[in-house]
């Protein structure tokens, strides 16, 4: 089969890479430096897999700028563009998707059209309503950054939000590329997928919103918050996982996830939704303060990445922290590896470890790094369990 990728962020590429494993793929994607990077099978995101595969050669895979040559005569064009949540309309920008489903009728209007993106609930039966057609599918993602090539590998479940045939095409794809033998696949309308996708992310940052309360109730009444934590995991209903107090939620989806779930809910009677999305801020608040409360003279803010083995930043907790920390006039410095520029935000960038480490009395990091150990009597961090 052909199949054309839109997009070649997290999801997009490991998405690429995983189905040019087995069928023709062609990437395609607007930022032209991106896609000298991949013609040269090098990855523009960190992904052990994905850049071990890229550079090995194996792959049917071809990257362009150009539509007419990855849509005309593929079988599927998955859509896996950004759709960021816009506060204005309190829900995701969805043009681009719209765009590339236009474009795609347009060359080539035979083609099955799978959505990749996170998008509002009800979205997918819009736009079939809106093109008059029935081959744009929803299949919701769920992956990590840094693992995203793995979670395709080895994923949870397959869920495509349709019953057609080429919903089961599609999912037979999908199943195919996969390590993980018998799969669950589950096929559901486009609506019910849709909110499935939200309903888990939303779940996700409960998980977190949840563990981080209990680690600010420990740190306010002086408990030991690990030994509270492992006792409530031993109850197997609850479980010893995703348990790792944080300064709050990030990243690509929880943020917009959670606050598209509750622009969703405008309509809904609710309370606990709007609390996951108030209780995030709130914790940042209470690190905020904690870290304040030491009278710091010169914080460093160790690494802007949301966890080890990635490297985004987009939404990372640890800006929320260094806003409120900017907003009392404490004097801050940067050290993230991964910026090239020299200011983020107003704040110094230093590219010498040993010149940050030396010039701050206090470090926040999100998460404890092994070269923070010998400093570890300036780091402020909530991380008791050394994983994400």
């Amino acid at each position: 089969m052909k199949i054309a990728v839109v997009g070649t962020g997290y999801v997009g590429l490991s998405n690429a890479v995983l189905l040019a494993r087995h069928n023709s793929v062609v990437a395609l994607d607007i930022d032209a430096e991106k896609v000298s990077l991949l013609r040269k099978g090098k990855s523009p995101i960190k992904d052990e897999i994905i850049e071990s595969l890229l550079a090995g050669g194996s792959l049917d895979l071809e990257v362009v700028t150009d539509q007419e040559l990855a849509f005309h005569g593929a079988d599927f064009v998955i859509v896996a563009t950004p759709t960021d949540y816009d506060p204005e309309t309190n829900y995701f920008n969805t043009s681009s998707v719209e765009a590339v489903i236009a474009d795609v009728l347009a060359i080539s209007p035979e083609t099955t059209i799978v959505i990749k993106s996170t998008v509002p609930v009800g979205f997918t039966a819009q736009m079939q309503q809106k093109f008059g057609v029935d081959k744009v599918i929803f299949s919701p993602e769920f992956l990590r950054e840094g693992r995203a090539l793995y979670d395709n590998l080895h994923p949870s479940r397959i869920i495509v939000g349709s019953n057609s045939e080429q919903a089961h095409a599609f999912a037979a794809l999908l199943a195919q590329a996969a390590e993980r033998p018998d799969v669950p696949i589950l096929f559901t309308g486009s609506t019910e997928a849709e909110a499935i996708k939200l309903f888990a992310n939303t779940y996700l940052a409960m998980r977190v919103a949840y563990f981080n309360e209990l680690d600010t109730y420990a740190v306010t009444h002086a408990l030991d918050a690990r030994q509270i934590i492992d006792g409530v995991g031993l109850d197997p209903r609850i479980g010893g996982h995703y348990n790792n107090p944080s300064f709050g939620y990030g990243g690509y989806c929880l943020p917009k996830d959670t606050r598209q779930m509750l622009a969703n809910f405008s309509d809904t009677p609710n309370n606990l939704i709007k609390a996951i999305v108030d209780s995030n801020h709130t914790r940042m608040d209470f690190i905020a303060e904690d870290i304040l409360h030491r009278e710091p003279q010169k914080v460093g803010v160790y690494r802007l990445i949301m966890k080890a083995g990635s490297d985004n930043f987009r939404a990372s907790a640890i800006q929320g922290i260094m806003s409120r920390i900017q907003s009392a006039g404490v004097e801050m410095v940067i050290y993230e590896p991964a910026l090239e520029m020299e200011r983020f935000h107003e704040v110094e960038v230093v590219k010498s470890f040993e010149e940050f480490v030396q010039s701050c009395d206090v470090i926040i990091s999100n998460r404890m790094e092994e070269e923070l150990t010998p400093y570890i009597k300036k780091v402020y961090t909530r991380d008791l369990f050394g994983s994400d």
